[in-house]
């Protein structure tokens, strides 16, 4: 069959927004927030690099900006707190807390940040690949709502039915940036949308801690 090339790129390009981003929002000249320039020009480079290779032949590219990712099969337990994101990390200290704990969120946990459940994203690349009929596609991939990391770390504390505490280090950085994805044209090109809500993205990946909790030596 023909070649087809996915480039995962990512969002940090993206400036904070009270509204959902939609693809053409990004504007190079604007700029990037200091410390994620590096990341982000490379990542924006790399969609004109397929966007040009795809001008040059029959191969296909997708570059998609897909939201933070979080799920099953991530980096959890506590040996592995210190390589962990925030998702992971925080559920690792839900599970593994006792009764009246207190669960420590750094800075005041303001930023706002879209997640998308791991099989929502592996379904928009099969959609890619079976769907895409241009050269080159540029795409939004996330659920398309925002939620602090202060609301992310109660919800966790409320779907896993435990009786915890947030406590806040405001000695910590906190950038309070908002982002969400507007992701109407992977939904037009590729007829894909997310089929996990973030309750449910959180009870999935609960029970699957549950069931797998001795393979990661917690």
């Amino acid at each position: 069959g023909e070649s087809h090339v996915l480039f995962p790129s990512c969002t940090v390009m993206y400036q904070s927004s009270d509204k959902p981003i939609r693809e053409e929002d990004f504007d190079p000249r604007e700029g990037m927030a200091p410390r994620y320039a590096g990341g982000g020009d490379m990542k924006v480079f790399s969609e004109k690099l397929c966007e040009f290779y795809a001008g040059l032949g029959d191969t296909k590219f997708t570059a998609f900006r897909h939201s933070n990712i979080y799920g099953t099969h991530d980096k959890m337990g506590l040996k592995n707190l210190e390589r962990s994101h925030v998702f992971a990390a925080t559920i690792t200290k839900v599970m593994e807390a006792k009764e009246g704990d207190s669960i420590l969120v750094w800075g005041t946990g303001e930023e706002e940040r879209d997640l998308l459940y791991v099989s929502d994203l592996t379904s928009f690349v099969e959609k890619a690949i079976d769907n895409q009929s241009t050269g080159f596609e540029l795409v939004n991939v996330g659920l398309g709502e925002s939620i602090s990391v202060s609301g992310l770390v109660k919800k966790i504390i409320d779907i896993s039915g435990k009786n915890l505490e947030i406590e806040y280090d405001p000695s910590k950085p906190t950038i309070p940036t908002k982002v969400a994805l507007e992701c109407t044209k992977a939904k037009d090109r590729f007829g894909w949308s997310p089929q996990h809500t973030l309750d449910e993205g959180i009870q999935k990946t609960i029970d699957w801690y549950v069931k797998n909790r001795k393979s990661f030596g917690s």
